[in-house]
């Protein structure tokens, strides 16, 4: 039977395993085909045509942009078309939102590009290790979508991010500059923003003129295309116009380099062809060496995709008066990332441009980005052996246009203007990302604001007001009291670990007083409490005993109530003296506790005051 029982066991637990995870799979509807079912259930024709106007609006962005974005990331330009190809459409089945296009994106490729430089990772081991980089992306993403820690990414500051993207454009330019002036250096390992710097200017001596004065010709061209025709598809009509004219460029430089002119070099160089018959399912190799060397970065990639995702969905969902499900879209961009895993990509991201596009044009269901997707797909099969005849300081300068507008003015302006905090942080992220390395920037940032939060958080302040003889409220100042007094404290906001002790501190100094005899906490508008805050009360009360006075409790919440019967604190203050909060009335739990007070003290004569934060009282 001892046997059996044995046997038994480890089947109920494996049973049950089973049952929670069937349970979770049917909370997302994965078994309803990947949440698409319920947009094919209604799809008409009028939808259809909509999501294809959108989808291909969308093609015609994604195709150029997953190249820049390739590059930015030090990546050849396929894993950029492929990644937007296989984003595009897996994201959807999943999440079956029309508000987040998934593909590659800034954020995603700069983090990556510093990731590289930092860790100094050769271009064969980024082509090696780059399957099992994104899987891990995904990974992550998935088991934090089960998990529902979507919603936990709000406690990020907004100023982080922007001194982050802020310095990651910085690179971005500076970066891409060898490439507009035609000439190629060696970048060694953790080299800073000022290294990069150094080189360019040590090597600006054997500028290229073609490519310079091409770069030139592409920045002017899309300039002007940007600002007369923003409607159409400008950074692809720029490239096709750019590879015309440096084909006709390098006939030119054939014949003129006869000459043997000192401003005439050798010909433009273009990008490489991209080989759709590489595209095919590469399983990602399982190095326990990598793996441990991958997963700090892959983590920091997955919270940003979070991160950047959920805010342009929720947005473009607001704008439509609809709600975005925050962890199903997070599931579905842990999926997509372990397709462009499997499928020679890059990690994906919601972009913000393809995202407003598709819903600017008009898009009724997710099947505008499975049309993207597929659209960028037979684009990489039929023009990928074209691309070899788009010149690499074109597209360098459009990556530094797309740099340049990474740096947003007014979101700088406001976080550096609304509060001294948000300043010190943005100036933190931005000049470590700068001085060190961009992950370093965006960590020591993050710690940063944490920090000064809990500074503000944790910083109670406590004044006793009392009535004049004029009737007036004022604050007591230093005097003896005269009669035996009740003192009722309202305690507002956090008291964490961070804010109980110097609370404690605080209220030993309010009760040094050897005429106040009775303390009245008032504890409704006070919030999460813990073990540091529990064990502060306790030895309040003790020194409190000690001296001859009393605690009384009033406006206890059911969660408080149960934290302090859970701790034991319920026995050290006394049953009676605790007064449960009555939402229905909200000063009778008050009103008992000063009766409570009186039975205390007796026929005695009293007077009452009043405690409060002066800071939160002038909010």
């Amino acid at each position: 039977m001892v046997l059996f029982s044995a046997m038994v066991r480890p089947r109920i637990k494996l049973w049950r395993a089973v049952g929670y995870g069937l349970a979770a799979f049917r909370e997302y509807n994965t078994f309803d085909f990947l949440c698409i079912r319920n947009v094919v259930k209604g799809y008409t024709a009028f939808k259809a045509r909509n999501d294809f106007k959108a989808g291909l609006n969308v093609a015609l962005l994604a195709f150029p942009q997953g190249m820049a974005y390739a590059v930015i990331a030090g990546l050849p330009i396929y894993y950029g078309l492929f990644g937007s190809a296989v984003a595009a459409i897996v994201g959807p089945m999943i999440s079956g939102s029309r508000f987040i296009v998934l593909g590659p994106t800034n954020a995603t490729a700069v983090l990556l590009f510093g990731a590289f430089l930092n860790l100094g990772i050769t271009a064969e081991e980024k082509v090696a290790m780059m399957p099992l980089l994104v899987a891990m992306v995904g990974i992550f993403l998935i088991v934090g979508a089960f998990l529902k820690v979507a919603h936990l990414v709000q406690y990020i500051s907004r100023t982080v991010v922007t001194g982050y993207i802020t310095a990651a454009a910085f690179y971005i330019i500076l970066n891409q500059i060898p490439n507009v002036i035609g000439v190629d250096f060696d970048m060694p390992a953790g080299t800073t923003f000022f290294g990069v710097i150094k080189l360019t200017l040590l090597n600006l001596s054997d500028t290229h003129y073609p490519s310079l004065f091409l770069g030139l010709i592409t920045l002017a061209a899309y300039c002007i295309l940007n600002r007369r025709y923003r409607a159409l598809p400008n950074v692809a009509i720029t490239l096709v116009f750019i590879s015309v004219a440096a084909w006709l460029l390098n006939s030119a430089l054939g014949w003129a380099h006869l000459l043997e002119h000192p401003l005439v070099g050798g010909p433009v160089q273009p990008l490489d062809a991209v080989d759709a018959s590489s595209w095919m399912l590469t399983l990602p190799p399982l190095n326990h060496e990598w793996i441990s060397r991958l997963a700090g970065v892959a983590l920091t990639i997955a919270f940003l995709v979070v991160l950047e995702g959920t805010s342009i969905g929720k947005s473009l969902a607001a704008r439509s008066g609809e709600r975005l499900d925050t962890n199903k879209e997070m599931l579905g961009m842990g999926a997509a990332n372990i397709g462009c895993g499997l499928l020679s990509g890059m990690p994906a991201s919601g972009s913000l441009t393809r995202s407003q596009l598709n819903w600017s044009s008009g898009a009724e269901t997710a099947f505008s980005s499975v049309i993207c997707g597929l659209l960028c797909a037979v684009g990489a099969l039929v023009f990928g052996p074209l691309v070899r005849f788009i010149p690499e300081p074109a597209l360098g300068v459009l990556v530094i246009v797309i740099g340049i507008s990474l740096i947003n003015r007014h979101t700088i302006r406001v976080v550096v203007k609304t509060t001294r905090s948000d300043a010190v942080v943005f100036g933190t992220t931005f000049l470590a990302a700068l001085l060190v390395r961009l992950d370093f920037g965006i960590i020591l940032g993050a710690a940063t604001s944490i920090l000064l939060f809990l500074r503000k958080a944790a910083t109670p302040e406590l004044v006793e007001y009392v009535f004049t003889e004029e009737g007036h409220l004022a604050q007591l100042e230093d005097r003896e009291r005269p009669d035996p007094e009740v003192s009722i404290v309202h305690v507002e906001g956090d008291l964490f670990f961070g804010a109980a002790e110097l609370f404690r501190d605080q209220m030993r100094r309010v009760v040094e007083d050897p005429n106040l005899k009775i303390v009245i906490l008032k504890m409704r508008h006070a919030h999460h409490l813990d073990a540091t805050s529990v064990l502060a009360l306790e030895e309040l009360i003790r020194y409190m005993r000690e001296h001859d006075r009393y605690l009384l409790v009033s406006e206890v919440r059911k969660i408080a109530v149960r934290i302090f019967r859970n701790s034991g604190l319920i026995d050290v203050i006394g049953r009676e003296n605790i007064f449960p909060d009555v939402t229905s009335n909200p000063v009778y739990s008050t009103a008992k506790a000063l009766k409570r007070a009186r039975e205390i003290i007796g026929h005695q004569k009293a007077k009452v005051s009043i405690y409060v934060d002066p800071a939160k009282d002038s909010k």
